[in-house]
């Protein structure tokens, strides 16, 4: 059976067995379950303690409206629950006083959930940013997502810091095939340009960079431009292919001669810094889409932490935050560079994390109740049954 179901299973077990549990769960949320009727129960059972419920107070055998009570709480907001429901959740409970330890299994797969889940977001964001020639949906996104992330380990405990995963997903950036030919054609105009106007290199160089090519043949032929630029010698078709032959991209089958002379005779009036904001633009939302599909795929990794998974996050989104750095010089528009959330007031306090970070370390064990006496009688939860209900 699924670990993360059977966790989710023992938590509200434990709490159904013993109410006191509740106590050392407070740092766990309703939205942190993946079921919908495990959240409607936990919710339910929460609700019912903090309304003073005579079972959160009880010292002897827990009685069994602690039980029926939640069940018709809860049945309020979820179809499906059942006593009978109730009666597996117990059983999946070893040791109720181990309640700590599956509510971090359930903080835990709740943060892979919540990453993957605005991984996703990104992903889209940028896609549908490609098909408007637009950026901003893709870096909101971006920060948002940046910002759950420092949040989520806040709640685990952990200091949010980028750390380069041992084998980094596969990132290559790809464009859409039904803008594909579009971004093709912006970046062969602006090497024609660029190669026929040598001034329009100052417009460009100091924020375009080769890697901003979706073409890896334009992104050297680019390269090339900048190395002449940068030696300050003369630009024009001929020291473009010298140069290119130089470095090799015509023995190795990057370009091809008539490759070249293709771009360069595509020359047309044309402004560099335009040309090259839309390969940038381009740019950002490939970035984008391959960072999301980085952290997804991280996020999808089980045998990965929540700390681990946090800091990998942070650290694939490091690409798109460079491209974005570029992008706002390009566009003479800097805009503030994104703030960590606040922490909201349900963050958990260093007590409540301690209580998160549970391993197997030593606590007092809670109170007996009826339900580890074996108490007699129909007015009391037994372990393992509840009795008639």
């Amino acid at each position: 059976m699924n670990p993360l179901l059977r966790a989710e299973q023992a938590v509200l077990g434990s709490v159904l067995l013993d109410p006191n549990q509740l106590a050392h769960l407070d740092w766990l949320a309703p939205d942190h379950f993946d079921r919908p009727v495990h959240r409607a129960l936990f919710t339910a059972l929460r609700k019912l303690r903090n309304d003073g419920h005579p079972a959160a107070a009880a010292d002897g055998p827990v009685p069994l409206s602690w039980v029926t009570d939640s069940v018709v709480e809860a049945g309020r907001h979820v179809r499906g629950l059942t006593a009978v429901y109730a009666r597996t959740l117990v059983s999946a409970c070893p040791l109720p006083e181990h309640a700590p330890v599956y509510g971090r299994m359930v903080l835990e797969g709740a943060i892979h959930r919540t990453v993957a889940e605005h991984a996703i977001r990104l992903h889209q964001a940028a896609r549908a940013d490609v098909l408007r020639g637009e950026v901003e949906g893709a870096l909101r996104s971006a920060d948002v997502l940046a910002g759950v992330l420092t949040d989520l380990a806040r709640r685990w405990g952990i200091e949010p810091r980028p750390v380069a995963p041992p084998a980094p997903p596969a990132t290559v950036p790809t464009t859409p095939t039904v803008q594909a030919d579009q971004v093709a054609e912006d970046e062969r105009f602006l090497l024609a340009v660029l190669a026929e106007q040598p001034k329009g290199m100052g417009e460009v160089v100091g924020w375009l960079r080769p890697g901003d090519f979706a073409d890896r043949g334009h992104g050297q032929l680019y390269r090339c431009l900048g190395a002449l630029h940068h030696r300050g010698e003369p630009i024009d078709r001929i020291t473009l292919l010298w140069e290119a032959q130089r470095r090799g991209l015509l023995a190795d089958g990057t370009l091809s001669g008539e490759q070249l002379t293709a771009i360069c005779d595509d020359v047309g009036p044309g402004s560099a810094e335009w040309l090259g904001e839309r390969v940038m633009r381009s740019s950002i939302t490939r970035t984008a889409a391959a960072s999301a599909r980085a952290v997804r795929t991280l996020s999808e990794d089980e045998a990965l932490g929540p700390g681990p998974l946090i800091n990998h996050a942070l650290y694939v989104l490091g690409p798109l935050d460079e491209v974005r750095t570029r992008w706002q010089l390009a566009t003479g528009d800097p805009s503030p560079a994104p703030k960590s959330p606040a922490p909201p007031d349900d963050v958990p306090r260093p007590a409540q994390v301690q209580a998160a970070l549970a391993r197997s370390s030593p606590r007092l064990p809670s109170p007996p109740s009826a339900l580890s006496r074996g108490a007699p009688g129909s007015a009391a939860v037994r372990p393992r049954s509840l009795g008639p209900s």
